[in-house]
């Protein structure tokens, strides 16, 4: 399935789940069952950004974005883990209210069947959109993932409260499990938002990913004579990598030409979706600049 059909199912089921919450909440009078409607009421909102984002992040270079539309999907991260704090703040709120009002829960076991049911659909959605968002590397149907996921944890915790409240009459359970579920939510968003954020500030790839490159780059170390000026980056899915390889200054075009071919082939195989610009420097110039004492950016070798 394509990312934008993925990410349109969870619209779809998210809209449902967002009906069934709304009814059987104030059927109920459950607070839990009401924040979990809200909480849901944002992944919907969520899973409309990230549908947009996987869209917008998908079209091709244009004049006005000659990098790509790659960070949208950053921003809808974060946009996204933002709207999962709000949502946590506003279920702690409702909660609070229900401590200080306490009112009794109509038909609980009604809304037991109804966050189960939630649960389920959210279960099976949000493990499709994780698998497809890992697949792409996609940021934002990674979050879309979390919004879901977290909501079945979170529906389990309801019905679960509810089970007590019917059994042992304690309503202060209620707004209790729903403060619990809010700070669950909360610190996973906290997770997802330094990774969402962190591109749009051109943060460069991780450790790891940054070793691959190099030991690429040694891999062909005897046929130029040296690399400077490594820096990478991430937009969306896209890994950005830039480097200047210097090669002896009789060497033909064509033959340096391959040498950066097969380090992008490499490259290629190796990350997700690397865009690489390898800027070739002929010994002589690279002599130069280092006798008129001009620093460097990055690492060389």
């Amino acid at each position: 399935m394509k990312t934008s059909r993925i990410a349109s199912l969870s619209v779809a089921s998210n809209a449902f789940v967002v009906a069934l919450k709304l009814v059987i909440g104030f059927v109920t009078g459950s607070v839990a069952i009401v924040s979990e409607a809200i909480h849901s009421t944002l992944d919907l909102a969520a899973s409309l950004i990230a549908f947009f984002a996987v869209r917008v992040a998908s079209r091709p270079p244009d004049p006005k974005h000659p990098y790509g539309h790659g960070k949208f999907e950053n921003v809808s991260g974060t946009v996204e883990t933002l709207l999962i704090f709000v949502a946590g703040i506003w279920i702690i709120y409702e909660s609070v209210e229900k401590i200080l009002h306490p009112a009794p829960i109509r038909l609980p076991w009604l809304g037991v069947g109804a966050m189960l049911l939630g649960a389920v659909i959210n279960f099976i959605v949000g493990k499709t959109v994780q698998k497809a968002g890992e697949k792409a590397r996609s940021v934002a149907m990674r979050s879309n993932a979390l919004h879901l996921l977290t909501d079945v944890y979170s529906s389990l915790g309801v019905a679960a409260s509810l089970v007590l409240v019917s059994l042992t009459n304690w309503t202060i359970l209620d707004p209790i499990i729903g403060i619990a579920i809010a700070l669950y939510i909360m610190k996973e968003a906290l997770h997802l938002v330094k990774e969402a954020f962190h591109p749009l500030v051109d943060t460069g790839l991780s450790d790891k990913e940054n070793a691959t490159i190099r030991s690429i780059l040694d891999k062909y170390q005897n046929r130029f004579l040296e690399y400077h000026d490594l820096r990478t980056r991430r937009a969306g899915s896209e890994e950005h990598i830039d480097l200047h390889l210097v090669v002896p200054s009789n060497m033909k075009v064509e033959m340096a030409h391959e040498i950066c071919n097969d380090i992008e082939k490499d490259l290629q195989q190796a990350l997700h979706n690397p865009k690489v610009l390898i800027h070739i420097e002929p010994e002589q110039e690279r002599i130069s600049t280092i006798q008129q004492g001009k620093p460097d950016s990055g690492n060389a070798t």
